[in-house]
């Protein structure tokens, strides 16, 4: 297939007003009569036609796709075939991918398998399951995606920390996106440690925030909290929110990290958070791909890219649902890295939240980054492949392997010969 080379202009149809509302001044403005026959001689409004898609587009439309079906073709539709007759004219081809949603195993409010069947009924193609600090919930999104022309990929949103390299020595939360191959980390064991020790640390900054809110006069038990996490979920401020909206003290999620719980809120608190320059490293050595968190919720993003790209940062999150953010896509060209973005969905009580799949990712980007991912996920699986303790036979007779990931605490049964990541 021809490799796509750069990224074309990104813009929609748009609409061209023609001929402006006639002065309410003239003469005939209250005539109505008069006005319908003047509206009629009005020029009609244009449409301006949507550009052809490039080739390096239909070529990377057509690559993602048939990735996204496991190297089976998908059906052609109005944007591989073109326009024709009684169809509207064809714009950039783009492929429905979603790379940043959370489901009940963090602090999501969809089972991971009914996420699945959300971002299915939205059209998308591609998700990415990226529970905070835990992998847990991806084996059930990989079994629900098999009733759904639907492809998962193993990902996880690992807390961090961001150390001013200034004489103030000032830290502010970062999060890294790592991204994986269907068979998940290269070293579970390790990841899973890693994961586990930042999920212990953030009971007891819950500890510590309950201790906040109760000097500001809102008592709550540690133990409401965790039984709205969930059992096995470690507690996180969405969860604290949930509960000051239960007892009365907020009327809404919004409310409750407006007033109190944002970044510096009166009750904030870090929890054992690592370095981010170390949770890239762990990422990158674990055969994923590491990608910078809603960067524009940063104090300083440029020097927090600059760092985490000497560590080995892949990409950061450049498209939100309200489009590109000014500034980031180019930081992102400055220190060469791919341009992503997903919505971040959580199923908040929150109208504003951006659905499942709501966000526009160029085609070309989604084709880079599997470009990129191709030789990383290649390698992690022949690691991978090294450490295979058992080999099984389905019940067809066929063989396959077995992986059982502690990191994830979940395996992926069998690796075909068309699920070659």
């Amino acid at each position: 297939m021809p490799h796509p080379k750069g990224v074309s202009a990104e813009e929609d149809a748009v609409v061209v007003v023609a001929a402006g509302a006639i002065a309410t001044s003239e003469p005939d403005a209250g005539d109505p009569e008069l006005q319908r026959k003047k509206g009629g001689r009005r020029r009609r409004r244009k449409k301006r036609r949507p550009r052809a898609p490039t080739e390096e587009e239909v070529a990377a439309r057509r690559f993602v796709l048939r990735w996204a079906f496991h190297g089976r073709e998908a059906a052609s539709d109005d944007d591989e075939r073109g326009a024709g007759p009684g169809r509207a004219p064809v714009r950039r081809p783009r492929v429905s991918v979603e790379l940043h949603a959370h489901s009940t195993r963090s602090d999501g409010t969809l089972s991971p398998a009914d996420l699945v069947e959300r971002a299915h009924r939205n059209g998308v193609k591609v998700l990415a399951l990226t529970d905070h600090d835990t992998m847990a919930g991806v084996q059930e999104a990989v079994e629900a995606a098999k009733r759904y022309p639907i492809r998962i990929i193993p990902g996880v949103e690992i807390s961090a920390v961001h150390s001013a390299s200034d004489e103030s020595g000032a830290e502010e939360p970062v999060h890294i996106l790592a991204y994986y191959s269907s068979w998940g980390p290269a070293r579970p064991q390790e990841l899973e440690r890693f994961l586990a020790s930042i999920r212990e640390g953030r009971y007891a900054r819950a500890n510590e925030i309950l201790l906040k809110l109760r000097a500001l006069d809102m008592p709550m038990k540690l133990e409401d909290v965790c039984k709205i996490a969930g059992n096995g979920v470690a507690p996180g401020r969405l969860h604290v929110a949930r509960a000051m909206v239960d007892a009365g003290y907020v009327d809404n999620l919004r409310q409750a990290f407006s007033r109190y719980l944002y970044d510096g809120g009166p009750a904030y608190a870090k929890g054992s958070e690592p370095t981010g320059e170390s949770v890239v490293q762990l990422v990158c050595q674990t055969g994923g791909l590491a990608v910078l968190a809603h960067p524009w919720a940063l104090k300083n993003p440029s020097a927090v890219i600059k760092n985490l790209k000497a560590a080995g940062l892949h990409g950061i999150e450049a498209y939100r649902s309200d489009g590109k953010v000014s500034g980031l896509s180019d930081l992102a060209d400055i220190y060469e890295l791919l341009k992503l973005g997903g919505s971040d969905f959580h199923g908040r009580d929150d109208k504003e939240e951006p659905d499942v799949g709501s966000v526009d990712l160029p085609v070309l980007s989604v084709f880079k980054f599997l470009d990129m991912a191709k030789p990383i996920w290649h390698n992690a699986i022949k690691e991978i492949f090294t450490s295979i303790s058992e080999r099984t036979t389905d019940f067809n007779g066929s063989k396959g392997f077995r992986r059982i990931s502690s990191a994830a605490d979940f395996c992926i049964v069998r690796l075909s010969s068309e699920e070659q990541s």
